[in-house]
């Protein structure tokens, strides 16, 4: 593990038990404490470099002041920008951040928008004067506009500095105003959230020692034979895999010990967005909690779901959300698969500025019409036991595309990702194109096609309806 890996690690490990410390703590407190810890790491990780974060914050915090009505776009203007700035300070002599004020840039990124859109939607509703306004009827709606200490508090919350998951500043009041936090559940889904850790970490350690990626940029990789070539890129994402795996249960567990996060199952919580139902706590019955809202990886889901498009949602869950509340909707293309291209590249975009980012998120969209090519023009045909034939295939092929993917995302550089999907003959690409042509030689059912991408659609929908308090699940 490299220095920076061991920092990260014993930062997610301080956090755990730490978190049971804010439980005995009053709003106020609560709320200074969480600051001045957060910013605490920041300054000691990042030094100068923290500066970054805060004039994002600020910048943020003038827009929503100015122009509540265009904060929702003037923020992801403004975040995207510096961020953008912030990649490349070097050019104008200034030093290089830090991977630490990267991480914190990243994730402040996401918060800045949302809180922007939060505020946004507060001053809709004010203005719809609905007479039970102190009890906003949109689903997790703010009950006032933050203040610069609210927003600075919220910026630099130690819970997930980080590493995530994202959360939205309605959730951060909620758990600041939590009126028993010492009864919520705590070591139970704490040590669940855990019990596998021990082993993606030692994995992760074992298959990296013996599968570097380093390896892949060496003129002698090209010497062994195709399959051993092939089966790099399996072992490359096993290992990218357990170090997320590893990273985002460990930060979900301080979460929870922390209790932020925490809801009655009722609220029917989304990872990310949180709550989709009004709920009102019961304090005479035994209410059932969940930590949802801050799921960020569902690993069995990650590895068995069968499709490109269904495995995106269970990794990085908060960010999906994310992406498909405020990009996905507002992409300038009505089209399915170029909105699906446009909330792929934007993502990207938020990654970093390295052309194997581009190069993997953008292949996302060819394997999603591969694979609704061959489900309206081949499974759409086949009877039970051939449908469930195809979908052990299907699985396999989704596998080895987020295999072909990751090399990408972790190669970084275009020549480096090119050169390995040289060694390999750019199979996958070549495999998807042939699914899409072969889709469309059979003919197979054209409403079957356009069933698909209904469904696709309703995804969607689903999830800008439970986050705007439309119609829920």
């Amino acid at each position: 593990m490299s220095p920076d890996e061991l920092v990260y690690l014993g930062i997610l490990a301080a956090s755990i038990p730490v978190g049971f410390l804010f439980r005995y703590l009053s709003p106020p407190v609560k709320q200074g404490a969480a600051l001045l810890l957060g910013l605490s790491v920041a300054i000691v990780t990042c030094q100068i470099h923290t500066l970054h974060s805060l004039v994002t914050v600020i910048g943020t915090w003038f827009i929503i002041k100015i122009s509540w009505r265009h904060a929702p776009a003037l923020s992801l203007g403004w975040s995207f920008l510096y961020l953008l700035f912030f990649r490349l300070v070097t050019w104008f002599g200034l030093p290089a951040p830090t991977p630490f004020a990267n991480a914190i840039q990243l994730l402040l990124t996401l918060k800045m928008v949302s809180l922007a859109n939060e505020v946004n939607c507060f001053h809709m509703e004010k203005k719809k004067d609905v007479s039970s306004f102190a009890k906003s009827p949109v689903i997790g709606g703010l009950s006032q506009v933050p203040s610069l200490y609210d927003m600075l508090s919220y910026s630099y919350c130690y819970a997930g500095i980080m590493t995530g998951p994202f959360f939205r500043f309605q959730t951060y009041v909620d758990w600041l105003q939590q009126p028993s936090p010492q009864t919520l559940p705590g070591w139970g889904p704490c040590l669940q959230r855990l019990k596998l850790v021990p082993l993606y970490g030692a994995l992760f350690i074992a298959v990296d020692s013996v599968f570097p990626l380093a390896y892949v940029r060496s003129d002698e990789f090209l010497d062994d034979n195709f399959f051993f070539r092939y089966f790099y890129m399996i072992a490359v994402f096993f290992v990218f895999r357990m170090r997320f795996y590893a990273a985002w249960c460990g930060a979900e567990a301080g979460f929870i010990t922390a209790g932020l996060g925490c809801y009655p199952e009722k609220a029917l919580s989304k990872p990310g967005g949180g709550p989709t139902v009004n709920y009102s706590p019961d304090p005479s019955a035994d209410e059932t909690y969940d930590f949802k809202t801050i799921q960020n990886i569902d690993c069995y889901n990650t590895d068995f779901c069968v499709k490109v498009r269904h495995g995106m949602r269970y990794w990085n869950m908060t960010v999906q959300w994310w992406l498909h509340h405020y990009i996905y909707p507002n992409a300038p293309f009505r089209a399915y698969a170029l909105r699906a291209g446009w909330t792929m590249f934007i993502s990207a975009y938020w990654h970093g500025l390295h052309v194997g980012y581009y190069l993997s998120f953008l292949t996302i969209p060819l394997c999603i019409a591969a694979e609704s090519a061959m489900e309206s023009s081949v499974r759409a045909r086949l009877g039970p036991s051939g449908q469930n034939i195809f979908d052990w295939v299907h699985w396999f092929l989704k596998m080895r595309s987020y295999d072909y993917m990751c090399m990408g995302f972790v190669l970084l550089k275009a020549s480096d990702t090119i050169h390995y999907w040289t060694s390999i003959y750019f199979s996958m690409h070549i495999i998807a194109i042939a699914c899409i042509i072969l889709g469309r030689v059979l003919k197979g059912g054209k409403k079957e096609g356009r069933r698909v991408e209904k469904e696709d659609k309703k995804e969607g929908e689903k999830t800008e309806n439970v986050t705007t308090g439309g119609k829920t699940d």
